[in-house]
This record gives C-alpha cells, sequence and structure tokens, in this order.
C-alpha cells in the first residue's frame, strides 16, 4: 500500500511524499521525480513496473506541488537536499533516480550532488539545461512558458494567467498513449491543478536559469530516453546532454512523442536493476 507523509525540513518547509512499502527483499530503492506538472504520488503504471521488479519507489511533491511548501527562488539543484531527505526519513542511504519530462533535471542534480547516494539515473523527455550552443527553443510547438521564464519569475507568473495547453504538442501515439496504459497521468494533471500554478512556474524559472551543477559533474550512469517526433522537449535536447555527461546512454524512440515515451519505464527499470543498487 502507498503511504503518505510529510516529510519536515530543517528549514521549516513540508514535502509531501510517497513510499510505495519498505521490503527487506526490495532489490533497488528507486526515487521518481514527476513531471511539471502533477501531484508528486508516483503513478500506477510506474508502480505496477516497480512492483512486478521487486523494485521500491518513493517520490515527493516538489515545492509548491502536490502539498509541499512553496520555495520561489529555488533552482534545480536544490532538489538533491530535498530527495535526500525525503530518503532519509524512509530509512533509505542509497536509491536509483528517475525522472519524466520535469523530472529529469531533478533527477540529475541528485546524482551531480549526492554521488555516494544515487547509483544511477533515467530520464525520460527530459529538457537540456539553457543553453545558447542550439536553438534551445528549435521544435517546441509550444514555448512561450519558458521563453516568459527567461524574463524571470514575475514575467512567468504573469504568463500563467492566460496559459492554454496547445493539443499540437502532442502525436497521435501520445494521446493514445493518455487513454489508454498513461490514463494516470492525466487524471494526476488534472488533479494538481487544485494546488494552483505556483510548482510549475518555478519549475520553469528554474529551467531557464542556470541549474546549480554542471551535466559534467554527473558520475553515476545515465540513461536518457528521447522521442525522436517530442514537441515539447525536442530531441536535440536529450542528444545535447549525452556529448556532456560522462557516462550516459542514448535510446532515441523513433515512433515516441513526450508522453508515449513512458512506454520504456519497465525497460528502464530492468536497465537501472542491471547496474545494481
Amino acid at each position: 500500500m502507498l503511504r503518505t507523509v510529510d516529510v519536515r525540513l530543517d528549514d521549516g518547509r513540508v514535502l509531501r511524499a510517497y513510499d510505495s512499502g519498505a521490503d527487506a527483499a526490495a532489490r533497488l530503492v528507486l526515487m521518481w521525480h514527476h513531471g511539471s506538472p502533477q501531484t508528486g504520488a508516483p503513478l500506477a503504471p510506474v508502480l505496477a513496473a516497480a512492483a512486478a521488479r521487486g523494485i521500491r519507489v518513493l517520490s515527493y511533491a516538489r515545492p509548491a506541488y502536490g502539498g509541499s511548501t512553496p520555495q520561489p527562488g529555488r533552482d534545480v539543484a536544490s532538489a538533491a537536499a530535498d530527495a535526500a531527505a525525503v530518503a532519509e526519513a524512509f530509512g533509505v542511504a542509497r536509491f536509483a533516480a528517475m525522472g519524466a519530462s520535469g523530472g529529469g533535471p531533478h533527477a540529475l542534480a541528485g546524482a551531480a550532488l549526492l554521488p555516494d547516494r544515487v547509483t544511477a539515473v533515467v530520464t525520460l523527455a527530459a529538457i537540456a539545461p539553457w543553453t545558447d550552443a542550439f536553438d534551445w527553443f528549435d521544435g517546441m510547438q509550444a514555448p512561450g512558458g519558458l521563453r516568459a521564464a527567461m524574463d524571470g519569475r514575475e514575467a512567468r507568473a504573469g504568463y500563467a494567467e492566460t496559459e492554454e495547453f496547445d493539443p499540437e504538442q502532442f502525436l497521435p501515439a501520445d494521446f493514445a498513449a493518455l487513454d489508454g496504459p498513461w490514463s494516470a497521468l492525466g487524471d494526476d494533471v488534472a488533479r494538481s491543478a487544485q494546488f494552483g500554478p505556483d510548482g510549475l512556474i518555478d519549475d520553469d524559472v528554474a529551467f531557464a536559469k542556470p541549474w546549480g551543477f554542471e551535466l559534467e559533474a554527473v558520475r553515476a550512469p545515465v540513461l536518457l530516453v528521447q522521442g525522436e517526433g517530442d514537441r515539447v522537449v525536442p530531441r536535440r535536447h536529450a542528444s545535447w546532454m549525452l556529448g556532456r555527461l560522462p557516462r550516459a546512454t542514448l535510446w532515441m524512440r523513433l515512433d515516441d512523442g513526450h508522453v508515449s515515451v513512458l512506454d520504456t519505464v519497465p525497460d528502464a527499470m530492468d536497465w537501472l536493476l542491471e547496474r545494481g543498487s
């Protein structure tokens, strides 16, 4: 049974955290980093794939998401200390990390800044750090939020007042995934609305400024999973990170977009298991 715990931090903040269950026989502990926006609760397909493999799943809502205390001005690197606090609250010393979409950078933060704790990382459709080495926005169907974030939090918050979802961001395969095996994702995004837009605003601002660590500092093995047709986070982001992460592997999924690429979660878990705990 999924356990929910409010983890109280030294700075007075609270992180709403989740644990799929302490099992001494678990083959691996996996920290799941949610996308933007979501509630932070691990999705049913993630839990099912993990249970089938004897993997224990931890997750938490980033600040301002899903019942966690807001932290305006946070950077991507701040996720490392939060992940460590969640792991400690559940009595976990070492863990692998997996992050989808906006969760990917935060999974990498833990690997860069907690090298003795994070054993390996998987990112799925993850955005790259801002760079002028290539056109960071090229191929994004709806880059308005991130463009506004480049001008700071006030600008991004102003954009949120009129922001609307552009369905052209998704391929037919993405909509099929949302209608089928990943319907839990759409449901969770809808639930996240009750907590307001601040989590997404702060994520975008964090993505558009220096992350607080360099990709070259990630010494753990990293698997980058990317949809060739992704119109939310274009394929160039994954290929650029591949050249900078010291121990990275790229799975480019030729028929996938931003959501359908999540079908690789079971295989990605197998990849993590092969690298041990």
